[in-house]
């Protein structure tokens, strides 16, 4: 796991319920769990407060971190990416994007396609892009300031789910991501009892559940959470999200309580009033 990841899965899971900040050294000894010396804590906080991401204010020789705004928007966008499944039923309307951009423009091009991609989009060609689920106007915003990109936009149906399920699998690495999703099931689907009775406990339990997080969170940035119709027949990953959604929840209770442990350990001691 990267410091880097570490540190925003730390605020976005356990420091958003503590307040949303952390003293330096209450970090340091999260960071610690996971085998991160305490110059590397300080060289990443330092390069997250010049890029914007963390904020911090010093008390005497306490520093103090919180996130950004743009920070906590970006966690919560991805939280919900990796918590949330769509649940309506497919009205059978696909969404389209036809793009230009300018060929001095290349890297413009690639940040367009993490984004589409991001937003659930796949390649039908190389500039023609299409979702089953409406989130044109996410995308719309998304390149707002973009001046150099010209876009199209439609709204199509196919003649049957047939042709649905092919464009899907043209558009998609169905079948790579599903045997991914496979994978995660066998090393995490028979955890789960370990993880019922309490076998895991203080630094193991959050460790287990940061790397959880850490395997899962790769899947969001390639699935475009396809409707029923649209997924073949042994799909994985409707299960492979609920056993993480399980042992989420499963390793909360141990995980939290080695992080108030550590931060009240590295609270600062308050001498008794002398009368």
């Amino acid at each position: 796991m990267r410091a880097r990841s570490l540190v925003f899965d730390l605020f976005g899971d356990y420091l958003r319920e503590r307040g949303g900040e952390i003293r330096l050294r209450g970090l340091i000894a999260l960071m610690g769990c996971f085998d991160v010396p305490d110059a590397t804590v300080r060289v990443v906080v330092t390069r997250l407060r010049k890029e914007g991401w963390l904020d911090s204010r010093r008390a005497g020789r306490e520093t103090t971190y919180v996130l950004t705004d743009a920070a906590w928007r970006l966690l919560d966008e991805g939280r919900s990416r990796i918590f949330d499944r769509a649940a309506d039923p497919w009205d059978g309307w696909w969404h389209m994007v036809i793009y230009s951009v300018p060929e001095t423009e290349r890297a413009l091009r690639e940040q367009l396609r993490k984004k589409l991609s991001w937003l659930g989009f796949g390649p039908l060609s190389p500039s023609v892009w299409l979702s089953p689920h409406d989130r044109i106007g996410e995308v719309r915003a998304s390149v707002a300031d973009w001046p150099a990109v010209r876009m199209d936009t439609f709204h199509a149906r196919t003649e049957s789910v047939m042709i649905d399920r092919d464009m899907a699998a043209r558009a998609w690495p169905l079948d790579e991501l599903n045997r991914d999703y496979a994978a995660m099931l066998a090393v995490y689907r028979p955890r789960l009892d370990l993880y019922r009775a309490g076998a895991l406990t203080g630094q193991d339990a959050l460790v287990e559940r940061m790397q959880l997080i850490n395997t899962y969170r790769r899947f969001p940035f390639r699935d475009p959470d396809l409707p029923t119709e649209l997924l073949p027949d042994d799909w994985a990953g409707r299960a492979a999200h609920e056993v993480f959604r399980q042992s989420h929840e499963l390793l909360r209770e141990p995980a939290e309580a080695c992080v108030d442990e550590l931060l009240g350990n590295t609270a600062p001691k308050t001498l008794a009033h002398q009368g």
